[in-house]
């Protein structure tokens, strides 16, 4: 099956930016057109040879007003403090009628709406999207027809799952799905660290824990368990496992993830105040 996509215009390629264009380039997706911003020549030049057109504002200072004028997508992947300025430097030569899609967090659609008069969606991929295997969430602005949040989420789907959420459920949502890789590497460094303090090389520390949490979420993939079903199934009665899931439970593990996700909504909060 192929997605067919019109002219699309993203504004910075870095880690999201990037993953997005990987989703858009890979077979089976058409677009008419693709046009991407970055901020330096060297960066610009490595994207090139994904035969998409590509500006650096190093060398084009207004590289971001061109790559939108013709652009029906236009995807802000810059930093949050940025997007206030960006929205007011390309708003005066968008294509009318453009789909502004933002990967910004705490930029809150009201605050988009107020600097684009046409439709603005507020989504939150997470970088597994660089592989195919984003989670991305989208929320609707208050003048986006069902016809352009259905080319929002094909877009989106190109590089993952997409999820439907209402705006006051984005930074919760950013606290699970979009922080969640940087928990699970977190967690996989602390692995590789105490395997090497039981003795194990580097390389087989590595080994041991990636290819663990990889396998574990791959069997979870092609079960069609639930993760309690399969943390049951290796825990056995008064077992090692279960030594070792009484010291996660005692130390309340459960409660520092709800005031981690806690921490991450309230700073999300805050940026949007900012």
């Amino acid at each position: 099956m192929v997605t067919k996509l019109p002219r699309i215009a993203i504004l910075g390629a870095g880690n999201m930016g990037g993953a997005i264009l990987q989703g858009l380039i890979q077979p089976g997706v058409e677009s008419v057109g693709i046009r991407v911003t970055t901020r330096s020549e060297a960066s610009a030049i490595a994207l090139r040879a994904t035969g998409v057109t590509v500006e650096s504002l190093e060398r084009v200072p207004h590289a971001n007003s061109s790559a939108v004028d013709e652009a029906d997508i236009i995807v802000l992947a810059v930093k949050p403090v940025q997007i206030a300025g960006l929205l007011a430097e390309i708003a005066p030569g968008a294509k009318p009628g453009a789909i502004m899609v933002s990967v910004a967090a705490g930029i809150t659609v009201s605050t988009m709406e107020a600097l684009w008069p046409g439709a603005v969606v507020r989504s939150m991929p997470n970088t597994p999207a660089q592989v195919g295997l984003g989670v991305t969430g989208i929320a609707r602005g208050s003048r986006v027809s069902d016809e352009e949040l259905a080319l929002v989420r094909a877009m989106c789907e190109t590089f993952g799952t997409v999820i439907d959420v209402e705006e006051s459920e984005i930074n919760a949502l950013s606290s699970i799905s979009g922080s969640g890789p940087a928990y699970v590497y977190f967690l996989m460094e602390r692995f590789i660290e105490v395997a090497k303090e039981r003795g194990f090389s580097d390389e087989a520390a590595s080994l041991m824990v990636e290819g663990t949490f990889r396998g574990a979420a791959e069997l979870l993939a092609r079960s069609g368990e639930s993760p309690q079903k399969l943390r049951e199934a290796v825990t056995s009665p008064a077992g090692t496992t279960a030594a070792a899931l009484g010291v996660f439970g005692a130390a309340d593990l459960a409660g520092i993830i709800r005031a981690a996700t806690d921490a991450a909504i309230a700073r999300a909060e805050e940026m949007a105040q900012d």
